[in-house]
C-alpha cells in the first residue's frame, strides 16, 4: 500500500507509505522556512495532512490539479514559483541533519516531483470544490521543538511529534 502524488495528468509519483515520510519529512522543513504569503501557509497545511500517523497508512497523496494555485495567472506563477524554491531549497539537504534517519530516496523523489511541478500548467480555480486547505484552515502555527509549520492547534504536535510521540 502507498500514496500517490499526481502531476494533473499522466504523471505521478507514487511512494510507499517510509517514501512518504521521507517526501514529507524533507519537504516540510524548507517549506516552513520560506512560507511568506497566505498561500504558502496553505500548501504548508496540505502538506500537513500527509502525515500517516494522523491520516492513517496508504490514505494520504495529492493531485497538482486539486491545488487552488490562483484566480489571476501572477498568483499562480508566484505559487508555483513558491513550491518550485521549496523543492530546491530541499533537496539541498536543508535541515535534514534533524532528521533522526537518513533519507536516501528523497533526493530522487524530490527530483520526481520538481520535474511534475515544472510541467504541470496552473489553472484558475474557479471550479475547484475542495481538497485544497482555505485560507482559514492555512497552517500558522510552528512546532517550537521542530521549528515546523503545523496543524496546531487542531493537532496535538507536528508531523515529527506524531510520529516520534512525542506529544
Amino acid at each position: 500500500m502507498g500514496n500517490t502524488f499526481g502531476g494533473g495528468g499522466e504523471e505521478s509519483l507514487y511512494l510507499s507509505n517510509g517514501g512518504t515520510e521521507a517526501f514529507i519529512d524533507v519537504l516540510m522543513p524548507a517549506v516552513s522556512d520560506l512560507a511568506d504569503d497566505e498561500w504558502d501557509y496553505r500548501f504548508a497545511a496540505l502538506l500537513t495532512l500527509q502525515d500517516q500517523s494522523v491520516m492513517g497508512h496508504g490514505a494520504v497523496g495529492f493531485d497538482l490539479q486539486d491545488i487552488a494555485w490562483g484566480s489571476i495567472a501572477v498568483e499562480r506563477a508566484r505559487a508555483k514559483d513558491f513550491v518550485l524554491r521549496a523543492i530546491t531549497l530541499a533537496s539541498s539537504r536543508h535541515r535534514w541533519s534533524e532528521l533522526s534517519y537518513d533519507p536516501p530516496f528523497a533526493l530522487d523523489y524530490l527530483r520526481r516531483f520538481k520535474a511534475m511541478v515544472e510541467s504541470f500548467v496552473p489553472s484558475d480555480d474557479v471550479h475547484l470544490v475542495g481538497g485544497f486547505p482555505g485560507p482559514d484552515e492555512r497552517a500558522v502555527a510552528s512546532c517550537p521543538q521542530h521549528r515546523v509549520l503545523s496543524a496546531l492547534p487542531r493537532w496535538e504536535g507536528c508531523f515529527l511529534c506524531t510520529r516520534l510521540g512525542q506529544w
